[in-house]
């Protein structure tokens, strides 16, 4: 299954500091840990299974330790020490290795003594974990990473993550909503769209083996930007680099200030289940972090009801499937993506 093998968001990093986090992805419990930071800087994260190798006991239940030759977890049961991968003086494979039974002191564990450990990293303000490394040669390279989203990383942005969000949805519906212009008119209508403008400009779809990418589509909205006396036309460009994630930026027209970029990262849950974060990046915009916050929130809040309510909860990419849908033509970058989830294979949320 292709899902195993892509990077995955699972929490966001400031709710792991100094305990285990017991969380699950693609049917796997997980136990997160990070080890103590240094000078200021956050320690790094640890993403293994949440299964003692000695009696199967939870092993987000147990504690961190900051020994003394480098971090570790404790199981709560018999307090066996496993090793994050300074402690463990060994290569980032050996992470999870037992380093110490308190039971029997002088006892060397072997290798076959360890948790299993996954890859995690951090971007974006989120956790992510990979459960399985890539077959390269079905795998675009691209995805061998986590999602790029440049403005979160130039110091030039203000960064502000919104969520979590869990929806009884499938990731791929959520991703196709977030891509959909044409529902601003009547989900968001006074927000971000008006059912009097509900015509909308597809642009142009690009797509490449590094995802997707539509320019030049436009909608109109009942306000074009803050201070704006009226409305007017909005330029957006979308990105699509992840199966389960999708990047919108808005750049400063004449007039506007501000310039901002949204990037949706999900969470697979299960096939009709999903969590998810945006990710906002702005320019110019002097409303404060809870204010954009809110707004997230409540934007969101008018997306909820509806995607919850599509059936099926999958979506459709094949042309035969338990229930057909039409298309029309705003729906030029939502099909593009069922193409470009049907030729990755993804499985997950589709059917």
């Amino acid at each position: 299954m292709i899902e195993m093998q892509l990077w995955h968001p699972v929490v966001a990093s400031i709710h792991l500091r100094d305990e285990p986090l017991a969380v699950d992805l693609l049917g796997e419990a997980l136990v997160l840990w990070r080890e103590p930071g240094h000078e200021g800087a956050p320690g790094a994260v640890h993403a293994w299974a949440d299964r003692c190798p000695h009696r199967g006991a939870r092993l987000s239940l147990g504690r961190v330790l900051n020994h003394l030759h480098g971090a570790r977890l404790e199981c709560p049961y018999h307090g066996w020490q496993f090793a994050g991968d300074a402690a463990a003086q060994q290569s980032a494979s050996d992470s999870g290795r037992c380093v110490h039974v308190p039971a029997a002191p002088a006892f060397e564990p072997p290798a076959t003594h360890c948790a299993t450990a996954f890859e995690a990293a951090e971007r974006h303000g989120l956790v992510w974990v990979r459960l399985e490394h890539p077959d390269r040669t079905h795998l675009p390279a691209v995805l061998a990473e986590p999602p790029v989203f440049e403005p979160w990383s130039d110091p030039l942005w203000r960064q502000v993550l919104c969520g979590p969000y869990e929806v009884q949805t499938s990731a791929p519906r959520l991703v196709e909503n977030f891509l959909d212009l044409s529902h601003f008119g009547f989900v968001h209508e006074g927000w971000l769209g008006a059912r009097s403008h509900a015509q909308v400009e597809t642009g142009r779809v690009d797509e490449g083996a590094d995802g997707l990418v539509a320019r030049d589509c436009r909608a109109w909205q009942p306000r074009a930007y803050a201070g704006a006396a009226g409305g007017g036309w909005v330029a957006y460009r979308y990105a699509v680099p992840h199966p389960f994630a999708a990047i919108l930026r808005k750049d400063a027209a004449e007039g506007d200030p501000v310039s901002n970029a949204i990037a949706l990262f999900i969470r697979p849950d299960s096939p009709g289940s999903c969590t998810a974060w945006f990710a906002m990046a702005t320019l110019g915009d002097l409303s404060d972090d809870e204010e954009l916050r809110a707004f997230q929130d409540a934007v969101f809040a008018q997306d909820r009801p509806v995607v919850e309510s599509q059936q099926p909860k999958g979506l459709p990419i094949g042309k035969e499937g338990p229930i057909a849908e039409v298309h029309g033509p705003a729906d030029r970058m939502s099909s593009a993506y069922r193409r470009y989830l049907a030729r990755l294979g993804v499985s997950l949320g589709v059917c």
